[in-house]
């Protein structure tokens, strides 16, 4: 049977921003439980009062948060190397046959310098690929036979490396989409290793973007 705190968990819990401020003390409880009433209403069938909401709202605590919190400070604190790489095409092309023998193709041409940035990435129905731009005609030619559905030039990958126990901490990657989404950046591309997570983003933003994600590690 629910009731306004099972309301009021839900509703927090589909809205991550609304959830971030309340844990963080920098919201208004009494409009909140105003603007609240009318929709737990609805989820009750009956009428509630601003002031039971307001009540379940102050007593509300995301489950582990305090034991995850402490461990996630942790790992934003000790984030590696944060690297920029500018002058990004990214290829998006239908899953072949033959694509991986493009694939192979073009990893003849970058294996003798490690330092190229050229990722590749297989999905259901689609392959994605990113490269620098000085590379674009080897890129054209490995891929010659593939269908590519898009490309877009311009963009800049911002790399951040991360702890070994990354993969043991819940809610790290929310983090870094928080602070892009607060900053009003959209992300073209995202990749990700078990111990590093690129994003893409256009050259205008990068600056914005790589200064957001800096100041997690503050």
């Amino acid at each position: 049977m629910k009731t306004i705190a099972t309301c009021v968990e839900e509703i927090l819990v589909s809205q991550p921003f609304l959830e971030d401020a309340l844990t963080r003390n920098i919201l208004n409880f009494s409009a909140l439980s105003e603007e609240l009433r009318e929709p737990i209403s609805k989820m009750l069938r009956k009428q509630v009062k601003a002031g039971a909401i307001m009540m379940a709202l102050r007593r509300y605590s995301p489950p582990k948060e305090m034991a995850n919190k402490v461990k996630l400070n942790k790992v934003l604190q000790n984030l590696g190397d944060i690297t920029v790489r500018s002058d990004i095409s990214d290829y998006t092309f239908k899953n072949s046959p033959s694509l991986i023998h493009s694939h192979l193709k073009m990893l003849e041409v970058i294996k003798e310098d490690p330092h190229i940035f050229y990722t590749f990435t297989r999905g259901v129905h689609e392959s994605n690929v990113l490269i620098t731009n000085t590379l674009k005609k080897h890129m054209e030619d490995s891929y010659k036979d593939e269908v590519c559905t898009t490309m877009q030039d311009h963009l800049s990958a911002i790399t951040i490396g991360l702890p070994k126990e990354n993969t043991k901490i819940a809610g790290l990657y929310y983090q870094f989409f928080k602070r892009l989404a607060w900053e009003g950046i959209s992300l073209y591309e995202v990749v990700s290793t078990t111990n590093e997570f690129t994003i893409l983003v256009e050259d205008e933003v990068v600056d914005t973007a790589f200064s957001a994600v800096k100041s997690l590690k503050n």
